[in-house]
């Protein structure tokens, strides 16, 4: 019974937040993966079907990365198929990549139609070739990039597959391509008809990398995700993904998603916000709920999300977030602290009935102070008498008085009424 791991978008030298953590976490991901799901249950082969670096062009210590990886692999004996991704394909027009280094190296058997778009038998002399059979009964097939022309592509491969030489009882075909309906904001994905001609042509098993989040079709359509969140919005709880551990046999295909190998935590906090609160009470409420979260015991060392959504009665530049966010990073110790500032100021408006007269423009002009007044949560129980007051600055401004006189005129505007001022001291 043939017994693989599907793995897709390990996406070696991530550097999204600017943390060296963060890059080494899809190593450890990638190695960690390896070690439960291939090594230590002896799989037949490992699959990598596209986006093994994040990067064409691949730093020095990301190669190694990978090498110590595959070389784990090579020490016990599994093979590692691979296919090219839309992060680390050839150019058009260039002869090598990094991942045809390692193939070169003899780290990984990279499957690819020759320069004709033929498939040919993988040559262990020259290490190229478009497919291998093994010994466990499979038919190993691979493919290329081809992002818009894919569904040409996958028709003449079909016609390829099925020009082929008789081979072991079932066909194994990796293809870097999103099928559509399982991403709502990728708009590329191919349809599954278009997919179909490879199911006529004899695969049993499409192994689908480029999506980062985990799915299967028709019950012979497989895509594990990625094996490491490359965002806040790819955690487990919405965004399962992880590599499959398949076993291929008489009855049918058991594909089971494997997450539970090492992967950063991560964790989205949301604030609704009260119109009501001024910035220094919204600051308190960011600041309680991460708190809440932190005893908890989950944001220590995560990447922690803490999205303020609602309307506010302040001016949104009223809440300094660069100081808030670094406040909170201490608090949580998180290793990466975000926040989504999502907010829109309250909007209060005059209503007036399309029966009434209209109001003449000086009776305009106060109802418009009134309803930004009314609108600021630091002024909105004085609206009514400070729009009149506006009223007067701006005459006061118009008959050309000094400034001096203008901002004492403001400030006693501003200032606590005498009446204000008793109730407070009693």
């Amino acid at each position: 019974m043939p017994h693989f791991l599907h793995i897709a978008d390990v996406h070696l030298g991530y550097t999204k937040y600017d943390s060296p953590e963060r890059t080494k976490d899809f190593y450890r991901a990638f190695s960690d993966a390896l070690e439960r799901y291939a090594i230590e249950p002896q799989v037949d082969f490992v699959l990598i079907v596209g986006d093994l670096f994040e990067h064409r062009q691949v730093l020095p210590a990301i190669l190694n990365q990978a090498q110590l990886c595959l070389d784990r692999l090579l020490d016990v004996g599994i093979p590692v198929f691979a296919i090219e991704g839309n992060h680390d394909y050839r150019p058009y027009g260039t002869q090598t990549s990094w991942l045809r280094y390692l193939a070169d190296w003899g780290r990984v058997i990279l499957l690819e139609p020759n320069t004709e778009e033929y498939l040919e038998s993988w040559d262990p002399e020259t290490r190229r070739g478009g497919y291998i059979d093994l010994k466990c009964g499979v038919r190993v097939i691979g493919s290329r990039w081809y992002g818009a022309a894919a569904p040409q592509a996958i028709q003449g491969l079909a016609a390829q597959i099925e020009q082929l030489p008789p081979g072991p009882e079932q066909t194994v075909m990796m293809f870097h391509h999103g099928l559509e309906g399982h991403v709502s904001r990728y708009s590329g994905a191919l349809r599954y008809q278009d997919f179909s001609p490879l199911l006529t042509a004899g695969v049993d098993y499409l192994a689908l990398g480029h999506i980062h989040r985990s799915y299967t079709a028709e019950s012979w359509i497989y895509n594990p995700g990625s094996i490491e969140a490359n965002s806040v919005i790819e955690n487990q709880a919405q965004n399962p993904r992880g590599v499959f551990l398949v076993n291929l046999t008489k009855k049918g295909i058991e594909a089971d998603l494997k997450s539970d190998y090492y992967q950063r935590p991560i964790v989205r906090l949301t604030l609704k916000t009260d119109p009501k609160q001024t910035a220094a009470e919204l600051e308190a409420a960011a600041i309680s709920t991460v708190k809440t979260a932190s005893k908890k015991g989950t944001t220590a060392d995560a990447i922690v999300e803490l999205r303020i959504q609602g309307t506010i009665g302040f001016e949104r530049s009223d809440l300094n977030v660069r100081e808030l966010r670094s406040q909170l990073h201490t608090l949580s110790q998180a290793l990466i602290m975000l926040i989504k500032y999502d907010v829109t100021g309250v909007e209060y408006h005059t209503y007036i009935s399309d029966q009434e007269e209209l109001p003449s423009r000086h009776e305009i002009e106060r109802l418009v102070f009134t309803d930004l007044l009314a609108a600021n949560t630091h002024y909105c129980d004085q609206a009514e008498e400070l729009s009149t007051g506006l009223m007067d600055l701006k005459d006061r401004l118009f008959k050309e008085q000094t400034d001096s006189e203008l901002y004492q005129f403001a400030q006693e505007l501003l200032s606590p009424h005498p009446e204000a001022k008793a109730e407070t001291t009693t």
